[in-house]
């Protein structure tokens, strides 16, 4: 799908990551094209699946989940659930934003927020390490978020 997108495509995707809110005209302006093209090209990328959802990016240190970390873990194969469904459950509780099966030493990336490393340490060692499958893990908090992308 991505090799049929031009360039326009690109700088409206470009435009609407940067703000998803901002206004046909607008958008029109600076691309130098019709608003009815405009308008057009966005229904087609939503249609295409290019676009999945248009959405928010709450600032987290104002809802009190300023603190971020990632989470190496070990799937333990021996336990009756596929990694996958390990997985699936790991995503399912609460202050768990994002979870990988990835390859290499380690089989899962996740990534949590919470109001402090000790709120992280609970999930970690109250919720996560609970879940069956879910072998050894390693901790490590976020200092500062240079750059992160929805």
């Amino acid at each position: 799908m991505a090799n049929t997108l031009d360039a326009t495509d690109l700088r409206l995707l470009k435009e609407l990551k940067e703000n998803a809110r901002e206004n046909i005209a607008s958008l029109s302006k600076k691309l130098g094209i019709p608003r009815t093209t405009v308008h057009y090209r966005i229904k087609k990328l939503v249609e295409d699946g290019v676009i999945e959802k248009f959405t928010v990016k709450p600032d987290y240190k104002k809802l009190d989940l300023g603190t971020t970390a990632f989470i190496l873990a070990r799937y333990e194969p021996d336990s009756g659930l596929s990694q996958r469904e390990v997985a699936e459950r790991i995503a399912a509780l609460e202050g768990v934003y994002e979870v990988h099966i990835i390859a290499g030493e380690w089989d899962l990336l996740i990534k949590v927020r919470a109001p402090s490393s000790e709120a992280v340490g609970r999930i970690v060692v109250d919720r996560l390490r609970e879940i069956k499958g879910v072998g050894q893990t390693v901790t490590m908090v976020s200092f500062v978020t240079v750059k992160e992308e929805l």
